[in-house]
C-alpha cells in the first residue's frame, strides 16, 4: 500500500518537544538477525534474516527468509515481515546475512544463497516487494554456483553488500573464511557491477586492508561513504575471542584500505550477547545522522525486563546463541574521520521528528510491542503481506511514540479480521492502561483471512502525544488478525482517488488505449490501486527496451503497433476511467496477439463483471480482435481488465455502439490488418531480399500462413537464404529461409 504523507505546520516543526527515546531491539515478537541498512530522503530501512524457525535447543542455525523495516523517525518502526522466502523461491537455499542499497526509488539486495552457495541479486520497487531476480546474462546469480562469475578462492562465498556510490555506480563486496589460498588477510572480495546494474564489470578483486591488528577478518563486509570516505568494515573471527565490528578507510572505493580500530564490540555487555558467537552490522547516514544497526541476545536472555518469547516450536527458553535480536543506535565521528566506538543503549537513537497519526499504517507500525505475535503470507511476486496477531486474552499491546496530533483526532479506524465475539481495541495515552480516549468492537468476519474496516470516536488526543498505546483486549488468544490502522481528525489528509491517465476520462463509444491506464490515487484500502502487476520485473526491456510509465513495473513495449501491455499473467488487471455517452448496448473489440489458445481476460465496470473474453492466436506478430457484447450505463465509470488466462499481448479496446457492431476499423483500413473472431480478413505482405529489395508481394491472412505460401512460391527458388517478410499494415516481420 502507498502511504499518504501529510505536511503541516506540526510537520514542520517535528522533532520540537519530541523527549521519547527507542526503546532496544526494534522488535520484541520474532528473533531477527545478521541486518543491514540503508536510507533515503524518506525513510531509514533495515533487512534482517530470522532465527525464528530455530527450535528451542538449536545448536545451529535454521535460516530462511529476509524480514524489513522501515522507519521516519528512529524510533517508530513498520515491519513488512517476510519479504523474500527461499523456501518458496525455486532454485535458492536458506537465505542469511545480506546487504541492500536504494538508489532512485529502486531497492537492491545482495543475498547468500546458504552457507556459502553463491550470491543472489534481487530488486524490487518498494521495501516491501515484489522482489525480482536483477541478474543478468541469463544467470540466477551475480557469484558463485551459477553465477556470473565465481567465489575467487573465497572460503563460503557469503554475507555480501552492496553499495551505490554517489554517481550511481554499484559494487558488491563478499567474504566469509578464510582458505589455503585466501589467509585472513585476503578474504574478502570486491566487483564493480555494469550500468544496468545486472552484471559484473570483470571478475572479484581483492579487498586489501593494511595494518592489520592481530584479529581476523572473518565475514560481514560492509563499504559506506561519509565525506567524500569510503569505509570497508567487517566482522573478525570469533576464533580469537569475542568478535568485534572494525574498519578501514580509503579515497578509493576499490581499496586499499588502512585499518583504523572499531566501530562495535561484541555486545555481550550487561549480558545482552555472548562471547565467541559472531557480530553483524548495517551503516546508514539519514537526515543529519549517522546510524548502525546490529544483533544481540537480549529477548533470549531476557534483558531489561524483556518478554523472552517462545521459539516457534513453542518450547520458552531458547537457545541464546541461535536466537537473536536486531537493534539500532548511533554512530559518531571525530575530527580526522574516524569512527567512535558505539556505545550499545537500551534506550537507542532520540526519536528526530514527530510521528503522523493521520496516515495509514501497516499494523504493525510501533517502538515497542507486548503480548502479539505475527503472521507473514508470502507468495512470490506480490508485496509483503504481514499481519498483527493479539494475544487478547493477556497483556497485549503496541506503543507508538512522540504522535503529533495536532488540533486534535477525532476517530480511529482499524482493518482486522475476527473468529470471535467480543475482540476490541482500546486507544489510550500515557501507557497500557493509561486515559482511555476511544474503543473499537471488532467485527467478527469468520476467519482471520476475511477484513473488515472497524470505525471509532475518540477524544482527549491534542498536541504531542508521547506514549501512545493500542491495546487489545478479547476472550480468547490468537482469534484477531489486525492488518493497518489510522487516525482521522484536524490533521486528516483525504484520500486521492486514481486519475485518468491523460486527466480527461476515456470515452465510451471511443477507443482506449492499454498502456495509458489511470494513475493510483492516494489513501487507504484497494481505492488507491489503478493496476496490479504480478512482478516489478521490466520484461519489456527484453523485447527492445522501452522507455514509457516504467515506475509501474507493468510491461509495456512497443511492438510494429505502438505500445502494446505484454506478458499478460492470471491474476494482473488495469483500470480506466470511462465516460459513457449513453445506456444500452455496446460491442467490445480487443487487438490481441497471442501464439496459444488458453489465453483470456474479463471486464468489469465499478467491480461488477460485464464480460469474459477468451483470447487465441497463432502468432506474437499477428494482432487479431477478439470481441464481448456489454451492455453499459451512462456516466463516469471504472472499467477493469483482469488477466484470466496467461500469455497474451493487448495493444486497445475499441467500444462500438450497438450489439454485434461492426468494428469501427472495417470503415477506416482500406486493407484489414486484423481478422476478427476468426473471420477471413487478409491483410499485404511484402517479401525483401537480405539487400532490401522487394521481390514479391501477396496477401496472407496471418503471418504463419505467409512465411508458409512463401516457401511453397516457386518465386522463392529464385532467392537464394533468408528472406524478410513484412505485414503491410501492422509492420509485423519474419524471417524465412528458402533453399533451391
Amino acid at each position: 500500500m502507498k502511504l499518504l504523507k501529510k505536511v503541516t505546520m506540526f510537520g514542520l516543526l517535528a522533532g520540537f518537544g519530541v523527549s521519547a527515546l527507542a526503546d532496544n531491539p526494534i522488535s520484541t515478537y520474532h528473533y531477527l538477525a545478521d541486518p543491514g541498512a540503508a536510507a533515503d530522503d524518506d525513510y531509514f530501512y533495515i533487512i534482517t534474516d530470522s532465527d525464528d524457525p530455530a527450535p528451542y535447543n538449536s545448536n545451529g542455525y535454521k535460516i530462511y527468509a529476509l524480514y524489513a523495516f522501515r522507519s521516519r523517525d528512529m524510533q517508530n518502526w513498520t515491519d513488512y515481515g517476510i519479504i523474500y522466502d527461499a523456501r518458496k523461491v525455486s532454485g535458492i537455499n536458506d537465505i542469511w546475512a545480506s546487504g541492500i542499497a536504494v538508489h532512485n526509488g529502486t531497492f537492491y539486495i545482495v543475498f547468500p544463497d546458504g552457507g556459502g552457495g553463491g550470491i543472489g541479486y534481487i530488486k524490487a520497487p518498494a521495501i516491501e516487494g515484489p522482489w525480482t531476480n536483477a541478474v543478468g546474462q541469463g544467470k540466477d546469480k551475480l557469484v558463485g554456483g551459477r553465477g556470473i562469475i565465481g567465489c575467487d578462492g573465497v572460503s563460503w562465498c557469503f554475507d555480501p553488500g552492496i553499495f551505490i556510490d554517489d554517481d550511481g555506480t554499484t559494487y558488491v563486496t563478499w567474504g566469509g573464511g578464510e582458505s589455503t589460498s585466501r589467509p585472513n588477510t585476503d578474504n574478502f572480495d570486491i566487483v564493480k557491477l555494469n550500468d544496468a546494474k545486472n552484471a559484473p564489470v570483470g571478475n572479484g578483486s581483492h579487498v586489501k586492508v593494511n595494518n592489520l591488528p592481530t584479529r581476523k577478518m572473518l565475514e560481514a563486509s560492509y563499504i559506506h561513504k561519509h565525506k567524500g570516505t569510503y569505509y570497508f568494515s567487517y566482522s573478525t573471527g570469533w576464533q580469537q575471542g569475542a568478535p568485534t565490528i572494525d574498519y578501514g578507510i580509503s579515497n578509493n572505493v576499490m581499496g586499499p584500505y588502512t585499518w583504523k580500530g572499531t566501530i562495535l564490540g561484541d555486545p555481550s555487555m550487561n549480558g545482552r550477547s555472548i562471547n565467541g558467537n559472531n557480530n553483524h552490522h548495517g551503516i546508514a547516514e539519514f537526515k543529519g545522522h549517522s546510524y548502525v544497526v546490529y544483533h544481540d541476545r537480549r529477548i533470549a536472555k531476557g534483558h531489561n525486563g524483556l518478554e523472552i518469547i517462545p521459539a516457534d516450536d513453542g518450547k520458552a527458553k531458547p537457545n541464546e546463541g541461535y536466537h537473536r535480536s536486531v537493534s539500532v543506535d548511533e554512530m559518531f565521528y571525530n575530527a580526522d574521520g574516524t569512527i567512535q566506538t558505539v556505545k550499545v543503549t537500551d534506550e537507542g537513537p532520540a526519536q528526530i521528528e514527530n510521528f503522523d497519526p493521520y496516515d495509514w499504517y501497516p499494523a504493525l507500525t510501533s517502538s515497542k510491542q507486548k503480548g502479539i505475535r505475527s503472521r507473514s503470507n508470502f507468495v512470490q511476486g506480490k508485496a509483503a503481506d504481514h499481519v498483527m496477531l493479539p494475544l487478547s486474552s493477556k497483556e497485549a499491546w503496541l506503543r507508538v511514540s512522540g504522535v503529533d496530533f495536532g488540533a486534535g483526532a477525532t476517530g480511529f479506524t482499524v482493518e482486522a479480521a475476527s473468529t470471535a465475539d467480543g475482540n476490541k481495541v482500546e486507544i489510550r495515552s500515557g501507557s497500557a492502561t493509561g486515559t482511555l480516549a476511544g474503543t473499537c468492537t471488532i467485527k467478527n468476519t469468520g476467519n482471520k483471512n476475511t477484513y473488515a474496516e472497524n470505525k471509532c470516536d475518540v477524544e482527549g488526543l491534542s498536541g504531542v502525544v508521547k506514549q501512545l498505546f493500542l491495546v487489545f483486549k478479547g476472550n480468547q488468544d490468537s482469534t484477531m488478525a489486525v492488518k493497518a490502522w489510522g487516525f482521522e481528525g484536524s490533521g486528516t489528509t483525504p484520500p486521492e482517488p486514481q486519475k485518468p491517465f491523460s486527466g480527461k476520462a476515456w470515452e465510451i463509444p471511443g477507443k482506449i488505449e492499454m498502456e495509458d491506464f489511470d494513475i493510483p490515487g492516494s489513501g487507504r484500502g484497494s481505492e488507491i490501486k489503478s493496476y496490479s502487476e504480478n512482478d516489478s520485473e521490466d520484461h519489456g526491456i527484453e523485447n527492445g527496451g522501452k522507455s514509457y510509465r516504467e515506475d509501474t513495473g507493468v510491461d509495456i513495449y512497443k511492438k510494429a503497433t505502438g505500445y502494446v501491455v505484454g506478458y499478460n499473467q492470471s491474476g494482473e488487471w488495469l483500470e480506466y476511467t470511462v465516460n459513457v455517452k449513453e445506456d444500452g448496448d455496446y460491442t467490445m473489440f480487443a487487438s490481441v496477439a497471442t501464439d496459444n489458445s488458453t489465453a483470456s481476460f474479463t471486464l468489469s465496470i465499478d467491480d461488477k463483471s460485464i464480460a469474459e473474453v477468451p483470447v487465441s492466436g497463432d502468432s506474437w506478430d499477428d494482432f487479431v480482435k477478439v470481441k464481448a457484447n456489454v451492455k453499459l450505463t451512462a456516466g463516469e465509470h471504472v472499467l477493469r481488465f483482469t488477466v484470466t488466462g496467461d500469455w497474451f499481448d493487448i495493444d486497445y479496446m475499441t467500444f462500438a455502439k450497438g450489439k454485434d457492431a461492426k468494428d469501427p476499423d472495417d470503415e477506416t483500413i482500406g486493407i484489414k490488418g486484423f481478422r476478427v473472431l476468426g473471420a477471413d480478413a487478409v491483410a499485404n505482405f511484402d517479401v525483401f531480399d537480405l539487400t532490401g529489395k522487394k521481390v514479391s508481394s501477396f496477401t496472407a491472412r496471418n503471418i504463419h500462413e505467409a512465411k508458409k505460401l512463401w516457401r511453397e512460391n516457386p518465386q522463392s527458388k529464385n532467392v537464394q537464404g533468408v528472406c524478410i517478410i513484412r505485414n503491410r499494415y501492422n509492420g509485423a516481420v519474419a524471417k524465412v529461409r528458402t533453399t533451391r
